[in-house]
């Protein structure tokens, strides 16, 4: 790997930061934590270097490791476990094949794995780098909108004209959950199980789950008899195994269902001394950049790992704890337009760059990235050799985050922290005792607020108490929205936008319109008109570092599957949830609400953005 940096200013702070890694042994000490603790005479975390516990373990009451986020570095250094690691994963790709064959005299034809977060998102991430193309299709399950699994089925029925039945008998149902409390995953396998049952298919043989010890999902298999896996290989510490790949046996199992070289793949994962060191270099820059007011980290990715922004973006986001001191921002899907950027000798400038080539790959970047070197912005570009396994590049982003971890001095996070959850549990009983989500007291609340804008008979902008005092009376709806936009702007507190559609946008033609709407909203609002980064993501939202407004989206008229007792209940009240809970943290959101995703309510959605557009130039506060 080779690793070229441009722009680095100040000068000398990343070069300190990373002589800072080496004198203080960093590795050599994360070595030897691994040894003590994973060792024949495993020692007490208490008893090992504080620093680095702290930094990267969650302890219980007795002092035992429940959280080790350093699996991902160790899982690569133990050699000596990976033959045993790829036996397992092999074995088990073929177990499925065979039950499922001889349940139901059919072949393995469609995967669906359920889960959520990073326990899905390197899935995600092998489908778009094409490693996924033979053997079974692969599709992902990770929200709890009813219409996303009715997509699914959809595409498989007009793919192979197959009915249900035959597709249920053909499908292996994988639930993964990095956590031991996941109710996405639960909801999902729950509904899949009934839809089993209503056409009277025995299920046992078509469900594995891959789940942490005592969880709640090793519980739901246990009680239905379905087969249930640690994350980890046999002899491994299934509390290193807690992170999205690329060494998991959730990581590697659809490789091997893929017919991917796991002995190759695994052997890409493992990286010298040298290659660590790179990493760091590379750390040391990125938080040399952030100390200087450069904390959005734009990633410009080769064309065959094009697909890889969204699984760096989490494990950089969401390992770094999602904090505001702490934090990075990470940008992905950039056009790396310079008319979108401020100037690098604007003080705002709040950007730097991070340039991956795969030698042989080509690529429209390299031509971008010179351009902005020579224009002074900070990029940072790594090299990875010809042939390169794309596993090297996702170990290479495990060792750089964590030597931000460590020049940061805040603990890498185990999960998600997402407050959202506990109160959309709370959301969803309640429309349960109430009888539909829509009679509950937070959907009222939302709907009779009178800091409300109808635009046409489509679409409603509910804003809160963010529009300017005095100014929401007589603006219309989209300019209330660029009122707000140019206000927090204006005041320092815009540094971002992120736009969530709580819908399905992978694989409903629908959602993947108004996915196409936001990305232009996202462009037009933040990047031409205010030079700032947007997100456009799959609610809920994700993103917390940093000062930004947020935009949620979602349908009032929501689908439904009746054969599978599935209801959208649960999905609108994560959207009412997420909106509350961003309220409480003091961040600021506005929610859009849609009649349905019919032809003139998108329209009427691209419409309003568009207005908001050309407002953001002429509104006056």
């Amino acid at each position: 790997m080779l690793l070229s940096l441009y722009n680095d200013v100040p000068s000398g702070l990343s070069e300190t930061c990373f002589e800072r890694l080496r004198n203080e042994r960093v590795l050599e000490r994360l070595r030897s934590l691994d040894l003590a603790l994973m060792g024949d005479g495993a020692a007490r975390p208490a008893d090992c270097d504080s620093q680095l516990v702290s930094l990267g373990m969650e302890l219980d009451g007795a002092g035992c490791i429940v959280h080790n986020s350093y699996g991902p570095l160790s899982l690569g250094w133990r050699t000596s476990q990976h033959a045993r690691l790829l036996a397992e994963t092999a074995g088990e790709a073929e177990r499925l094949h065979q039950v499922i064959r001889a349940a139901h005299k059919v072949p393995l034809r469609f995967v669906v794995w359920a889960g959520s977060g990073r326990a899905v998102e390197d899935k995600h991430l092998y489908q778009a780098a094409g490693l996924l193309r033979r053997g079974p299709r692969h599709y992902v399950l990770d929200s709890t909108d009813p219409a996303k699994l009715g997509a699914i089925l959809e595409d498989i029925e007009k793919r192979h004209g197959l009915a249900l039945p035959s597709v249920l008998r053909s499908m292996a149902v994988v639930g993964i959950a990095l956590e031991t409390i996941s109710p996405e995953a639960m909801i999902n396998l729950e509904r899949m199980a009934a839809l089993y049952e209503r056409h009277g298919i025995d299920s046992s043989a078509n469900f594995l789950l891959i789940a942490l010890p005592e969880s709640q999902l090793e519980n739901f298999g246990r009680e239905r008899g379905y087969k249930v896996r640690s994350p980890a290989a046999a002899g491994a510490d299934a509390a290193s195994c807690r992170h999205g790949g690329p060494l998991t046996l959730g990581s590697l199992l659809p490789l091997a269902l893929g017919k991917i070289d796991l002995k190759s793949w695994i052997a890409g994962a493992v990286l010298t001394d040298a290659q660590i060191h790179t990493a760091w270099r590379l750390a040391s820059f990125i938080h040399a950049q952030s100390e200087a007011g450069r904390d959005k980290l734009t990633l410009l990715l080769p064309g065959p790992w094009s697909g890889a922004g969204r699984w760096t973006k989490r494990e950089i986001e969401d390992r770094l704890g999602g904090c505001e001191d702490a934090g990075l921002k990470v940008v992905i899907d950039d056009r790396c337009r310079l008319a979108n950027y401020r100037s690098p000798k604007d003080a705002q400038q709040d950007r730097a760059f991070l340039a991956v080539q795969l030698k042989g790959a080509g690529g429209v970047h390299t031509r971008k990235t010179a351009l902005l070197r020579r224009s002074g912005y900070p990029v940072a570009s790594v090299t990875f050799p010809r042939g390169a396994q794309l596993s090297a590049f996702m170990q290479f982003v495990h060792w750089t985050v964590f030597a931000l971890s460590y020049l940061r001095e805040t603990a890498l996070s185990c999960r998600k922290t997402e407050p959202y959850r506990s109160l959309a549990g709370r959301i969803y009983a309640e429309a349960g005792e109430r009888g539909g989500i829509q009679k509950t007291s937070a959907w009222e609340s939302l709907m009779r607020s009178p800091c409300r804008a109808v635009f046409s008979d489509w679409l409603a902008l509910h804003y809160g108490r963010l529009c300017p005092v005095g100014r929401d009376g007589c603006l219309s709806a989209p300019q209330i929205y660029a009122a707000i936009i140019k206000d927090l702007a204006q005041r320092g507190g815009l540094q971002y936008g992120e736009f969530a559609f709580f819908g399905d946008s992978r694989y409903s033609r629908r959602g993947a319109k108004v996915r196409r709407i936001l990305q232009r909203a996202a462009e037009d609002l933040f990047g031409a008109r205010l030079k700032m980064p947007a997100d456009v993501c799959e609610g809920p939202p994700a993103g917390s570092h940093g000062k930004c407004l947020c935009t949620l989206v979602i349908s009032e008229a929501q689908e439904h599957l009746p054969a599978a007792r599935y209801s959208a209940d649960h999905h609108v009240a994560q959207f009412l949830a997420a909106r509350i809970a961003l309220a409480e943290r003091n961040r600021p959101a506005v929610a859009i609400t849609l009649k349905n995703l019919e032809e003139p309510a998108l329209e009427s959605l691209g419409g309003f953005f568009r207005a908001a557009a050309v407002a953001l130039r002429t509104v006056r506060l």
